[in-house]
């Protein structure tokens, strides 16, 4: 805590009972620690204790006000609050149970602010957001006429440098919070997708030279009760038997259908992220508010 800046006022009110009442300003800076986990939806909660380090029970420290009172009067004197929200002031006099005499009143004023989240929604969370629901759409391309994997590098190009630019509105700590797993998670299911992509442009160009598939991937991928499901590996089917034996054709398709069966399942997974993360997200910050 900084020292007094408040100047001086050297005038004391004397009322006509002989009270003598001399009110002294003070103009401080404190630090307050903060729990960032909850981070942009966190409310802090930070202490001012007052009490006396010379006098012991000679000087009685109370509470001139109610600490609603004090509430409301704050709330009208911060009429510019920036980043952070004033939410209440309580206060709680310590009670002292010591007979020697040797103790000081101790005064403790907790307040609650909390962080004004819309800006970090909508510069972190909401472009976060809308890339890996674009990343998601990208499934819908066919992936034997349309090259997926440079849109797919496109997007990472774009997410990582958009991470970098952003770096300056998280804040500096040791710690992990859950906005940033977000963003790694983010990132870790592109990076994933772009993988899958290669995968499946593999099997599409280069099926015809793979080994027959393992039984094992079969019962794994459920290759023989999806085989009829889908009219894509079908077509696939008729224009492979015109040009192929039997027994290469079949290992090629097996393989072609291996690879769409991951692609199902990868956009799968991607559904269900990005519903569980919106979800979080809503609810995490409509408990904020609520409090």
């Amino acid at each position: 805590m900084d020292e007094n800046k408040a100047p001086t006022v050297p005038y004391v009110y004397v009322h006509d009972t002989g009270a003598v009442h001399d009110a002294l300003p003070v103009k401080v800076v404190s630090s307050c620690n903060l729990n960032i986990y909850t981070f942009p939806f966190d409310i802090q909660n930070c202490s001012l204790t007052f009490n006396s380090y010379i006098y012991y029970n000679e000087i009685q420290i109370l509470l001139g006000r109610s600490a609603e009172e004090i509430t409301m009067n704050s709330k009208t004197v911060m009429t510019t609050m920036g980043e952070w929200e004033l939410l209440d002031i309580t206060a709680k006099k310590l009670e002292n149970d010591d007979l020697t005499g040797f103790y000081t009143d101790q005064l403790t004023f907790h307040v609650r602010v909390r962080r004004r989240a819309t800006m970090y929604v909508m510069n972190l969370l909401l472009p976060s957001c809308f890339l890996i629901t674009v990343d998601l759409f990208s499934f819908l391309l066919p992936p034997q006429n349309i090259d997926r994997s440079s849109f797919k590098m496109t997007l990472i190009l774009g997410y990582t440098v958009f991470l970098l630019i952003m770096n300056d509105l998280l804040p500096v700590t040791g710690n992990i919070i859950p906005l940033i797993v977000f963003f790694s998670l983010c990132l870790a299911l592109m990076v994933a997708s772009l993988l899958e992509t290669i995968l499946i442009t593999n099997l599409l160009c280069n099926s015809a030279d793979f080994s027959p598939v393992p039984g094992w991937i079969k019962v794994l991928v459920l290759l023989q009760e999806l085989r009829s499901l889908s009219s894509v590996l079908r077509a696939i089917r008729s224009q492979m038997e015109q040009q192929q034996q039997q027994k290469e054709k079949q290992s090629s398709e097996d393989w072609i259908q291996v690879g769409f069966i991951i692609d199902r399942l990868l956009f799968g997974l991607y559904i269900v992220f990005i519903s569980i993360s919106f979800i979080t997200i809503i609810i995490i910050w409509v408990n904020s508010y609520n409090q």
